[in-house]
């Protein structure tokens, strides 16, 4: 079976992106099942293999995909040559700016199928909009140069997936920016992506916003208004959903294997239980695009870059789910 090419995107500069990529890409298992490349730069990796103690593994410097060795022992890399001089765990809107160009070139090649998947490593949020940026993250950059409008951003994890309703948004502004619409996008985009890949209908659960999800309307309407309209409309479209569902329970329940995935209706809601459960071992996806995104589950980890103290686990999940949604 021929193996996918995973293009890893390095991430912020001053943190621990490069890091994980390397130590990730030294793990047998991963050579094993894709042919691997990082987008960022040169000096970064040398600097990376350096504190992770890999000084066995050489560099492969290239312009294009077709000049990767995918050898073992060594890391191709695409060296966009964006910034020179890094202060690790540093603020800046230099490493902001680099960073995005990564997940460019990333994206120009995953569309002009040269690579068959992206990862991505960390990027900070706040160096990126210092640098003139006004995205929320990944998941906007990857639906605006896709021209994508349907799109969510799941999580992978061994006991039950997680899709969010609504992403990098205040907690105050979270009700104002969902209705049945937006809510039913969600509830399809998780029914398609798990038939795909796995083969059967999922059971999906959507929570509540409210306590007790809004017990009948004491605690709030949001479920009433446009929650409830959701979940029906879904069944008669055939699909296995049920909700909303207390939030304080919905997660001990698809943890016990009673739902395989839960329709979250803000950031936190759904991400605290889910990284109490599978820390560096969840993955987030990009559903509902034209090319395969995963991603770590963690941030920056500014305290701790240059220090070779980051684990790759999570990128090493990222790497497999990514050949697992290419495959499929």
């Amino acid at each position: 079976m021929r193996k996918p090419i995973i293009g890893l995107t390095m991430g912020d500069p001053a943190g621990i992106g490069s890091e994980v990529c390397v130590k990730a890409l030294a793990d047998p298992q991963i050579s094993h099942i894709a042919n691997c490349l990082i987008i960022g730069e040169t000096n970064s990796i040398k600097y990376a293999l350096k504190i992770s103690k890999l000084p066995e593994i050489k560099i492969n410097p290239i312009k294009k995909v077709s000049d990767a060795k995918f050898i073992s022992g060594t890391i191709d890399v695409i060296d966009l040559e964006n910034i020179k001089k890094v202060k690790m765990g540093r603020l800046s809107s230099a490493c902001g700016k680099a960073s995005i160009e990564y997940v460019e070139k990333a994206i120009d090649l995953a569309i002009e199928k040269k690579i068959d998947a992206i990862v991505t490593a960390p990027i900070n949020k706040e160096a990126i909009q210092k640098a003139g940026f006004k995205y929320q993250g990944h998941t906007e950059i990857l639906a605006e140069r896709t021209k994508t409008k349907d799109f969510g951003m799941m999580f992978v994890a061994d006991k039950f997936w997680l899709m969010l309703a609504t992403t990098h948004i205040a907690l105050k502004d979270v009700s104002q920016a969902l209705d049945k619409k937006k809510i039913l996008e969600k509830i399809k985009l998780a029914h398609k992506t798990m038939l795909k890949i796995r083969g059967k209908k999922p059971k999906i659960a959507v929570a509540g916003i409210n306590p007790h999800a809004g017990e009948g309307g004491i605690f709030g309407r949001e479920e009433i208004k446009f929650i409830e309209p959701a979940v029906e409309e879904a069944k008669k479209l055939g699909i296995d959903v049920k909700g909303p569902i207390s939030p304080d329970a919905v997660f001990n329940l698809a943890n016990s294997g009673k739902f395989d995935i839960v329709i979250a209706m803000y950031h936190d809601q759904g991400l605290i239980p889910l990284k109490l459960l599978s820390f560096n071992k969840s993955v987030n996806v990009t559903v509902g695009l034209p090319i395969i995104r995963t991603s770590v589950d963690h941030g920056t980890g500014f305290d701790i870059a240059g220090k070779g103290k980051a684990s790759p686990d999570s990128m090493i999940c990222a790497i497999k789910t990514a050949v697992k949604f290419a495959r499929a």
